[in-house]
């Protein structure tokens, strides 16, 4: 393990120094303060610093859809960048947690410098071991491994919490969007609910008899067959974001229709489109 952390390390020192734009940026730019100057590369807990792209940060943020009502957690806070941009840019509640004391004290005193040291909290400790259970986004510049090791955490929070990585991916759990290319990229994810299972459907219009859906699942993917009309069909095109999943199905004229559901716990209730008109159903999940 020791000696796959270390390859990271030199991996992404490596690019770091063929890539102009980061060694530029560490030429130019000071980096901290009076008290504390970081160094690009220096190594941390299972990490080397690296400070995130502004344009990066900012893209983040974005495509997470921050906004003044979410909590946001940046995960190995570093300098407090993208923890500050949260809060000064977005308007969000934003906390950043690091591990390294005198990286965690210049956080807060950029915080102090620019001004939203009351919307953002910099908490020195080790992500691993904090509680960050509340969060509605997750930010984070990490190496694959750790993000590997985080991934158990992240899948158990609440559906719709909104994930986003600089640089690395989270594995088979495949993003539900990407920013960026090459150097400045950036993956995203919603955490989805849990769809899989057998479903007892109550409100399907034309059917006298009971309509089941089973549906199987790995991450925000779904699949599945719905039992309907005396017959079984595959669901097409399914979607799941957080709790909300949607599916296309066919009538039985051969019509193709739309369910629009959200989960809650072993129930769901929604809506079906037909001929543009909507009407209701609900569901219970098989015990």
């Amino acid at each position: 393990m020791k000696f796959r952390v270390l390859l990271s390390f030199s991996v992404v020192a490596a690019a770091l120094t063929m890539n102009p734009v980061f060694a530029q940026s560490a030429e130019s730019t000071k980096l901290g303060d009076e008290k504390y100057e970081p160094r690009v590369g220096q190594s941390g807990k299972d990490v080397i610093w690296v400070p995130t792209n502004d344009a990066v940060a900012d893209a983040m943020l974005k495509v997470a859809k921050v906004k003044p009502t979410d909590i946001v957690y940046d995960l190995g806070a570093g300098d407090g960048k993208i923890a500050i941009a949260a809060a000064k840019n977005f308007g969000a509640t934003s906390f950043g947690i690091e591990y390294n004391k005198e990286m965690a004290e210049l956080a807060r005193r950029n915080t102090e410098r620019a001004g939203v040291s009351d919307k953002v909290k910099i908490i020195n400790g080790d992500i691993f071991v904090e509680d960050f259970s509340k969060a509605t986004v997750v930010t984070m510049y990490l190496l694959p491994d750790l993000n590997l090791k985080i991934r158990p955490t992240i899948l158990k929070m609440a559906p719709g919490t909104r994930i986003v990585t600089n640089s690395f991916n989270m594995g088979d759990w495949e993003p539900d969007d990407t920013i960026g290319t090459g150097y400045a990229q950036g993956y995203f994810w919603v955490v989805p609910g849990n769809a899989a299972g057998k479903w007892i459907l109550k409100g399907m219009e034309g059917s006298q008899q009971q309509v089941t859906l089973e549906l199987t699942q790995r991450y925000q993917k779904v699949g599945g067959v719905l039992n309907l009309y005396g017959k079984s069909q595959s669901i097409l095109s399914a979607t799941l974001s957080g709790n909300r999943l949607k599916f296309t199905f066919l009538d039985h004229s051969n019509q193709s229709r739309i369910i629009d559901v959200t989960l809650n716990g072993n129930e769901f209730s929604g809506q079906v489109l037909e001929n543009s008109a909507l009407y209701s159903i609900t569901g219970t999940r098989a015990q």
